[in-house]
């Protein structure tokens, strides 16, 4: 029996012994937890910074490209050239198929005043008004799809042509052609 206690006592010396190491490793295990999420948080701060400076760069990128184009512009006071810029922009990238183009997009894109935008369209184009000028591409979408794409319904091709509303295309086509989009689709699909 004096042997069992001296055994028992061993054992729980080593068990002891192995509780304090395993409680020191806990400890050290728990202070390098801690020193990594605090080093995790510490570069999820930096990483947060690094986009949202990245972000304000771009932002002041974009800002700055936009009054290059606009004191470029600016300068510009012969109406032909800007007229030029303007039908080669919007054409080309074909701005007017977004039904949220507008004249105060397009003179934001050019890099002048909505009223120089205006005072352009009074002085150089047949269209009278920007407005004019942008709907005037869209019916022409407009009546190319109607061509082209007879399968497709009407409220289909005023979207695709950029208008906001099916009666504003039908209405624009009707003042342009005296005919609905229906009438203008027979003209071309009647040999199909």
């Amino acid at each position: 029996m004096a042997d069992n206690v001296k055994e028992l006592k061993a054992e729980n010396e080593q068990l002891k012994a192995e509780n304090a190491e395993l409680k020191h490793q806990l400890d050290y295990t728990r202070e390098q937890f801690v020193r990594l999420m605090s080093r995790n948080l510490d570069l999820s701060d930096r990483i947060e910074g690094d986009l949202e400076f990245r972000r304000r760069v771009d932002v002041a990128r974009e800002l700055i490209e936009m009054n290059v184009e606009r004191m470029r512009n600016a300068d510009l006071r012969d109406d032909t050239q800007l007229m030029a810029i303007v039908e080669e922009k919007v054409e080309s990238e074909r701005l007017h198929l977004d039904p949220d183009f507008d004249t105060v997009a397009l003179a934001k894109l050019i890099g002048v005043s909505k009223e120089r935008m205006e005072r352009l369209f009074r002085n150089k184009s047949i269209y009278r008004t920007p407005e004019g000028y942008i709907d005037n591409l869209r019916l022409l979408a407009a009546m190319r799809l109607l061509r082209e794409k007879p399968n497709y319904n009407i409220a289909s091709i005023s979207e695709d042509a950029g208008f906001k509303h099916v009666r504003t295309m039908q209405r624009k086509l009707m003042d342009a052609l005296g005919l609905t989009p229906a009438e203008y689709r027979a003209l071309y699909t009647k040999d199909l």
